[in-house]
């Protein structure tokens, strides 16, 4: 366990900032008008001004792609993976994908653009925004191992975001759960949606109950609160607060990026 998190990101407390596409093909926000180009173009500036910043790893996410959907539409996955081949060779950290909220569509796209990570909900079971949600970490893991991929690290959300569990078991009894049946890579601890912070007393109780897993604070830290954060967890996936205004639609401000990464840094002590 935790393995490959270790092979990807090291020893470290890594900081994965977010690239959010906009509004894919087949989805109700795509820009028809300014098509596949602009998301392209917007891609590429958020990729760069994440990696000018100094950040340890990327993700690739759909989070414009709302509704949300458990049977992602083939049209928005294949121009995932069109958008990342076509920036592959400006890459220069390790990468995740994250198809919302589509296990193994994450774990297609992670395999056919070499992806060093996904992030996803593989355990529990959740009335949410978008209905009734299993998803089965049995079946990600045997079709990530098909697609020969055994390498890929598996960061597994167990408090997922526009939802809430119906398992009533405490979050840290469900996270060791978890480790323990379905082998995660490293646990992600998440607030409710995207941009709210996860409760500090969470993180904190995740983390004592899983010494030795790499546990990570996965929504709304900020930059007031990432050394605050890294204090107790294992690193952080930080989106929102990169943003324009901090808003979670707009693109990556690279002044607010590069301060982030500034202060995370001073936090490790690097």
């Amino acid at each position: 366990m935790a393995e490959n998190f270790r092979l990807v990101f090291g020893a470290g407390k890594p900081v994965i900032g977010m690239v959010h596409f906009g509004a894919l093909p087949g989805s109700p926000l795509y820009d028809a008008a300014g098509g596949l180009d602009r998301l392209i173009e917007g891609a590429a500036a958020d990729l760069d001004a994440l990696q000018a910043a100094g950040f340890d790893a990327v993700m690739f996410g759909n989070e414009n792609d709302r509704p949300y959907e458990f049977d992602v539409d083939r049209a928005s996955l294949a121009t995932m993976a069109m958008i990342i081949g076509r920036l592959k060779d400006r890459i220069t950290v390790p990468f995740g994908v994250n198809v919302l909220w589509d296990a193994t569509s994450t774990v297609a796209l992670a395999a056919a653009t070499g992806a060093h990570f996904v992030r996803e909900i593989l355990t529990g079971a959740y009335v949410s925004d978008m209905g009734p949600w299993t998803p089965d970490a049995g079946k990600a893991y045997r079709y990530r191992d098909r697609l020969g991929r055994a390498d890929l690290a598996m960061l597994f959300n167990v408090c997922a975001e526009f939802a809430d569990s119906l398992d009533r078991r405490p979050l840290p009894d469900r996270a060791r759960s978890a480790v323990f049946s379905s082998i995660p890579d490293a646990v992600l601890v998440s607030g409710q949606i995207t941009g709210e912070a996860a409760a500090m007393s969470d993180l904190e109780a995740v983390k004592a109950v899983l010494p030795e897993t790499p546990v990570l604070a996965n929504t709304g830290v900020k930059h007031d609160t990432v050394a605050d954060v890294l204090r107790v967890a294992d690193g952080c996936i930080v989106g929102s607060s990169l943003k324009v205004d901090g808003n979670t639609w707009n693109p990556v401000d690279p002044e607010r990026a590069a301060d982030f990464m500034a202060r995370a840094r001073a936090a490790r002590g690097d």
